[in-house]
């Protein structure tokens, strides 16, 4: 994916592994893109969605040291942010009302992630 497709793009990351939070954020900023975050607590990521006003997408972890993040899933939906979760959650375990959010399944594939997010980025809002 040429590199200038996520120049100055402001993507959000929201993961409480340290390991992937930081792959994702470098694998990113190596295509161009400006990381808000990583955030790995629940009241982190919902300090950054409601204090970051041009978040342009997400990436979206469901489970947060043991918290469910559909909190910050609905926070960005409200604001008209496009995201994708990253998850070793069953698509039948997530609430419906998230249906049309893509998934990721853990152990992510960074190729793939990056491909889906920027997808979502372009396409714009989730609702």
């Amino acid at each position: 994916m040429p590199v200038e497709r996520f120049r100055n793009r402001r993507i959000l990351v929201v993961e409480d592994e340290y390991m992937l939070a930081t792959d994702l954020q470098r694998e990113l900023e190596a295509m161009g893109a400006i990381v808000i975050g990583p955030a790995g607590q629940l009241d982190a990521a919902l300090d950054l969605v409601q204090g970051e006003d041009a978040i342009e997408a997400a990436i979206l972890d469901i489970n947060l040291g043991g918290e469910e993040a559909y909190s910050v899933a609905d926070l960005l939906i409200s604001r008209k942010i496009p995201f994708v979760f990253a998850t070793g959650y069953e698509r039948s375990t997530i609430p419906a009302r998230f249906k049309a959010v893509p998934i990721c399944e853990k152990p992510i594939n960074l190729e793939k992630i990056v491909a889906t997010i920027f997808a979502v980025a372009r396409e714009g809002s989730l609702e």
